[in-house]
């Protein structure tokens, strides 16, 4: 899965890095067609770090909780210039949360260990965006500041919780505690190729009853998106 990861940022950071070298010229032509019902950023690309909040006590990160997300994006212009739009769309997003909470190997419990070799949660979930746009755009060129907010629907499709420690080594799948529903919001804001990304997930990860404590951890995630025509 990882090495999955590695071969998309790859692509789409070569995708950047030629649109990049694209913005260095004095001219500010990028499209050879004048098109006046263009359309921007349908496709796009984003990796991100969860920093999860509400968490139960005792909970502590470990490394980098890894998020990959892409999808597509229907772009609805609503004014006349076309620099604001409306813009719904599907995709999928993987997490790998990497953390002290480890699920015991019947499902049934959960505790705080601190003495494991591998300890994670495999999220996918199927995501419905749906985006208000401000840009800068012209049918001229593809340079241009954006401010993209939004909100998300989150469905579960697969979660797989994988530990090795001293209770053993196991994958824990398709655990019922998880909330299988998620709604957040979010916004992305930046320049040509980069821009900063953020995302809070108003529902928690896991149902509020699974844990003593009645804390059940919510998305947090901070990152970059990348945008494709």
């Amino acid at each position: 899965m990882m090495k999955f990861y590695l071969f998309i940022l790859l692509f789409f950071s070569t995708i950047g890095f030629a649109q990049v070298q694209d913005s260095i010229p004095a001219i500010e032509r990028t499209v050879d067609v004048d098109d006046p019902k263009y359309r921007e950023d349908q496709i796009y690309f984003g990796i991100t770090h969860s920093i999860l909040t509400n968490k139960p006590d005792g909970y502590k990160p470990n490394s980098f909780s890894t998020g990959i997300s892409f999808g597509f994006l229907r772009d609805f212009p609503v004014n006349k210039r076309r620099n604001v739009a409306i813009a719904p769309g599907v995709g999928i997003a993987f997490y790998n949360l990497r953390n002290n909470l480890s699920v015991s190997e019947d499902g049934l419990s959960y505790y705080v260990d601190s003495n494991y070799n591998k300890n994670v949660q495999n999220l996918t979930y199927l995501e419905i965006p749906i985006e208000f746009r401000w840009r800068t755009s012209t049918m001229e060129s593809h340079k241009f500041w954006r401010i993209y907010a939004g909100v998300k629907y989150s469905y579960l499709l697969r979660d797989v919780s994988k530990y090795d420690g001293p209770f053993g080594k196991y994958d824990v799948k398709s655990n019922p505690d998880y909330n299988k529903n998620i709604i957040g919001a979010y916004i992305s804001a930046g320049f040509n190729t980069w821009n900063i990304y953020a995302y809070y997930g108003f529902n928690p990860i896991f149902k509020k009853d699974v844990f003593v404590d009645k804390k059940s951890l919510n998305f947090f995630n901070v990152g970059l998106m990348f945008y494709i025509l």
